[in-house]
């Protein structure tokens, strides 16, 4: 018989309220919130465990018995529950929760020989994170990796603006100096986007090992990452500002470095 609440002042209502709100909550029990049938399904073929599944029947437009998800808990949530706890309302009617993954620098693994990564150093906005995974899945990069993160992954503003790419990559983080030592370790080419000491983007060889840096919009990358870069690398512009946004700039670097790659096949 699956379990139905009702009522705002569940437990387990309270228990996801907690979790989408509070990074600290988030932390300490290891579990995150997912809103969508998409991002729950491509959760799952990230390899993510799922704690418990909750449904509106009133929105949810299936039979929620014919839904090829784990036997885990399902729950069914009235409408008022549901729009206490999803931020898109009215709309697919499924959360769930489910367990975090260990996102150290020792838990990533790259497969491929030839990596081409990304790394973003302490980006401040959890929609620019999200941006930034969705171009990583685009072009199919080999890791993300995110520099002195200023919130903690399974943010939910980043789950929903990465609409689920954080669970198509493989994502670490760690401080600048903890990747910098893990980047040169695996003999990977460091190309930071820097305005000093900056050669433009398209005379670089990206056909290598290469790890594409980015700073923040307002105050680019740390020195530590300039020090330590195979080259720094700018991205010409012809108006009246020198930066945009980290996402686009990123994207701009990863597909060239693909151009190249490409050449090759």
């Amino acid at each position: 018989m699956i379990k139905s609440i009702s009522s705002l002042q569940n437990p387990l209502v309270k228990q996801v309220i907690q979790l989408l709100e509070k990074s600290r909550e988030r932390r300490s029990t290891g579990l995150f919130v997912i809103e969508g049938r998409r991002e729950i399904e491509l959760a799952l073929k990230g390899g993510y465990q799922l704690q418990t599944i909750m449904i509106c029947p009133d929105i949810f437009s299936e039979n929620a018995s014919e839904i090829n998800f784990p036997e885990k808990q399902h729950i069914e949530i009235s409408p008022e529950v549901y729009q206490k706890l999803a931020y898109r309302k009215t709309t697919e009617g499924i959360l769930a929760i489910a367990e975090s993954k260990e996102l150290s620098l020792d838990a990533l693994r790259i497969k491929n020989e030839n990596p081409l990564i990304l790394v973003a150093e302490a980006p401040e906005k959890p929609g620019n994170i999200g941006a930034l995974l969705r171009t990583a899945d685009a072009a199919n990069l080999d890791a993300v990796i995110i520099a002195n993160p200023r919130t903690d992954m399974y943010n939910p503003n980043i789950i929903r603006s990465s609409v689920g790419c954080i669970f198509t990559r493989a994502i670490a983080t760690g401080s600048t100096e903890e990747i910098i030592q893990f980047l040169k370790e695996k003999d990977i080419d460091i190309y930071s986007a820097a305005l000093q000491a900056s050669k433009p983007f398209y005379n670089c060889d990206y056909r290598g090992p290469t790890a594409l840096v980015v700073g923040t919009e307002a105050a680019g990358l740390s020195q530590n990452w300039l020090d330590s870069s195979t080259q720094n690398i700018v991205i010409p512009m012809e108006g009246d500002i020198d930066s945009m946004n980290v996402s686009v700039a990123a994207g701009i670097l990863i597909f060239e470095a693909k151009r190249q790659r490409n050449l090759n096949n």
